[in-house]
């Protein structure tokens, strides 16, 4: 797993539909699995057993369920995700730095080892607006993220997930080894579909940002390979 790397959000229904899309990668002869991204769509479709599944197959995984829960429940929670062989996962940084501090301890195993636990701070489907008119949150969009991004820190998480507009903002305020996880990607001449806050590959790589999370640009691509290729090639320059 790179410290810089593209990771495929397989937002898919379905084991049989992720699995058929992964087998595109081994057919086309990609010299290294590919990071993937599971959501809620497939976890809540499939259970853990699609987590082993594509694992086996030799996939880092990115385990994105965003937890959210009093303290107590997001322990317990990441304890069972714990024994899952995950290499990423997240809680929303809105649950507070207690709630960030339990998840860790009950992501962590008993031989002290853990998967990296990151923190969302707001989607980016979330623009400014929204967030003050119906969260009634009253700071700027870029004052909220980066303090949820210290309180992330505080609670002595690896990263955050914001958009790549904020990711510089997120380095200073938590410094350069803080990782920032990054969607709302899309190639120059695409659509931007349900996201605001977004830009390119090659714009997230200017701007520092170590993962990139990319969906709909590669699943929905003629060629998926050839656009995971791109993208490999705007991000990390290959």
């Amino acid at each position: 797993m790179n410290k810089r790397d593209v990771i495929i959000a397989c937002d898919f229904s379905s084991a049989a539909d992720t699995l058929n899309f992964l087998d595109k990668f081994s057919t086309a002869g990609v010299p290294e699995k590919p990071f993937v991204k599971i959501g809620m769509e497939l976890f809540y479709s499939e259970g853990p057993e699609i987590v082993r599944q594509i694992k086996r197959r030799g996939h880092p995984i990115f385990l994105d369920l965003k937890l959210h829960d009093i303290p107590n429940t997001v322990k317990k929670a990441m304890r069972a995700l714990s024994r899952l062989d995950i290499d990423m996962t997240n809680v929303h940084a809105a649950g507070t730095v207690e709630m960030m501090k339990a998840a860790l301890e009950g992501l962590t195993r008993p031989d002290g080892s853990r998967p990296l636990l990151i923190a969302v701070t707001q989607l980016t489907s979330t623009s400014e607006e929204r967030m003050q008119k119906e969260l009634l949150i009253g700071a700027g969009i870029n004052e909220t993220i980066v303090k949820y991004a210290q309180n992330a820190r505080e609670a002595g998480l690896d990263g955050v997930v914001c958009s790549p507009l904020e990711a510089a903002m997120v380095k200073e305020a938590c410094g350069r080894e803080f990782l920032t996880v990054t969607p709302g990607i899309r190639f120059a001449d695409a659509a931007a579909d349900d996201q605001v806050r977004i830009t390119t590959p090659a714009r997230a790589r200017e701007i520092g940002t170590d993962y990139i999370v990319v969906g709909r640009p590669i699943t929905a691509a003629a060629d998926p390979v050839e656009a995971y290729r791109h993208c490999v090639r705007e991000f990390i320059g290959e």
